[in-house]
């Protein structure tokens, strides 16, 4: 009695022996599958130093007592400090414009609105990525799988040969493919709702900070107003003393 070979059935070994349009597709799972964990890594050291550095620019602004003071304490984070700029900016551009308190808050706040929200997609780029592998990888992996097995029972059908031990590796190598597919979407979903809690909690810090600055351009508007009511020429963040002459 001939002793039969035994049959490698390791991951390596099914790939090796799999058709080429399914080893196509168990390739680019495995690549969609690092490609998921290269984005973990990278998004989740992004989104640490962004945190770091709001919850820095978020106690920069609150012992801030005016907006000029409020853009030196928050030049170690970029969105915080191109808020406090933005809002610097259109109070420049509105000089001219007298007695627009009401009018300069509200364009100060469409403008940061319109920074929150870029800030924000930014903080979700990447991520996208992860998503399209979550929802696709299992189809990819089915097709490869379908494709295997109707490779095999061609195969079979022309061997003519109706044996479980000349089936089975075919079938075999074919549901490689979808367990590589399992592989490479649960990971990406799950990453992916974790990413996006993280960066919603970024977002609202950055919306913190909109706020923190809204409070330091109502203060400063506050005493230009209380200053000019009291006969003083004022700039908001700096105030210059202009007495005024009696009768004049």
């Amino acid at each position: 009695m001939t002793d039969l070979a035994p049959i490698a059935f390791s991951p390596w070994e099914m790939f090796l022996n799999a058709g080429p349009v399914v080893r196509c597709v168990m390739t680019l799972l495995v690549v969609a599958s690092v490609l998921t964990w290269t984005i973990l890594i990278a998004k989740s050291v992004e989104l640490q130093r962004v945190r770091v550095r709001l919850t820095k620019a978020e106690q920069a602004l609150e012992q801030a007592s005016t907006l000029e003071l409020g853009a030196a304490g928050t030049r170690q984070s970029s969105i915080a400090h191109t808020l406090v700029m933005a809002a610097e900016t259109e109070r420049k551009r509105s000089a001219d414009i007298p007695d627009d308190r009401e009018g300069l808050k509200e364009r100060i706040v469409l403008h940061l609105e319109r920074l929150e929200a870029a800030e924000g997609r930014r903080l979700m780029r990447g991520t996208g990525v992860l998503a399209t592998i979550g929802a696709t990888s299992p189809f990819i992996g089915l097709f490869g799988t379908v494709w295997g097995i109707m490779t095999s029972f061609t195969g079979i059908a022309a061997s003519k040969a109706t044996s479980l031990a000349v089936v089975a590796p075919g079938i075999a190598e074919a549901l490689l493919a979808t367990a590589l597919g399992l592989v490479a979407a649960i990971p990406a979903v799950v990453i992916y709702n974790h990413l996006a809690r993280q960066t919603a909690m970024c977002r609202a810090q950055v919306a913190d900070i909109t706020a923190l600055v809204m409070r330091l351009v109502s203060r400063d508007l506050g005493r230009m107003q209380a200053l000019s009511a009291s006969g003083q020429v004022v700039r908001l963040g700096a105030a210059q003393n202009a007495h005024t002459v009696a009768g004049e």
